[in-house]
């Protein structure tokens, strides 16, 4: 089945069955997150305390955890609620917000990776690289460096996160100019989505709820981070198009990005997915 045939599948039994997505994410995105969520037709509940999370968890089709607002209190709700993931089957994804930033942070990050068995991890090529071993730099939360556009670089690249994946048995989403999606042994490429797109706060974060509404829907984890990283970039597009007609700016493009992702049809997955599968 081609590639983009497996989105459009798994986007209508999304819509079918609402899987509820647990977030432990950060308090700047945190409403994006739970608007995006709903746009694609999953249904989000946003709950951190550690006295709950074992049991919202439970009731979860999937858990998100975004590490983009750290603190102690957090950190703590998220290793206990992955664990009860764990042993309940529930997909966990990890969005390692700003890795290589702080030591605190990418230390943090790491404690995730080795306490829980993650089903996905999404990143900008900054934080893989980062938690790959990699030395690299990182602004902020933000990538300091992108894809290269040499090919033998992209391909250092795919191999990096192919190592990687397989190392921890995850499925990898690097996100970025060109994206790279691997379970170890499938290699997808993607590139649709628009430069602008880094000019509005959380569409990495949203992607990750997005890849966690999938998730939540269906149990074929490489498909799941594809569908939502291909579903942000259709929306990242046709949130720019709405936004040039009307001559407006990037305020409108996030509200422009959720409307789109609501309003996602099978049509724009067929038309406009840029998929590529090495």
């Amino acid at each position: 089945m081609e590639s983009y045939k497996k989105v459009i599948d798994l986007l209508n039994v999304l819509r079918e069955k609402n899987p509820l997505v647990h977030h432990i994410t950060n308090y700047v995105t945190v409403n994006d997150c739970a608007n995006i969520t709903l746009a694609i037709g999953a249904s989000p509940v946003m709950a951190d305390d550690i006295k709950e999370v074992r049991d919202m968890v439970s009731l979860a089709s999937s858990l998100v955890i975004n590490i983009g607002t750290l603190n102690e209190r957090t950190v703590e709700s998220m290793i206990e609620a992955g664990k009860r993931a764990n042993k309940l089957n529930i997909p966990v994804i990890l969005d390692p917000v700003g890795a290589g930033a702080t030591s605190y942070r990418t230390e943090t990050a790491k404690r995730i990776m080795d306490e829980v068995k993650l089903a996905v991890i999404r990143g900008n090529i900054s934080e893989i690289k980062t938690l790959y071993g990699i030395n690299t730099q990182t602004k902020g939360v933000d990538a300091s460096e992108s894809f290269s556009s040499d090919i033998n670089e992209l391909k250092k690249e795919k191999h990096m996160a192919m190592n990687f994946a397989k190392e921890l048995n995850t499925v990898v989403a690097i996100t970025g100019a060109v994206d790279i999606i691997t379970d170890g042994n499938t290699v997808y490429s993607v590139k649709n989505g628009h430069p602008i797109m880094s000019k509005v706060t959380g569409t990495g974060c949203m992607c990750t709820s997005l890849i966690g509404s999938y998730i939540g829907a269906g149990k074929d984890n490489i498909t799941a981070a594809l569908a939502g990283v291909v579903s942000m970039g259709i929306a990242g597009e046709i949130a720019y198009e709405k936004l040039a007609e009307n001559h407006s700016g990037t305020g409108s493009l996030r509200i422009n990005i959720i409307d789109a992702i609501y309003n996602l049809s099978e049509d724009d997955i067929s038309r406009r997915s840029k998929i590529d599968e090495d």
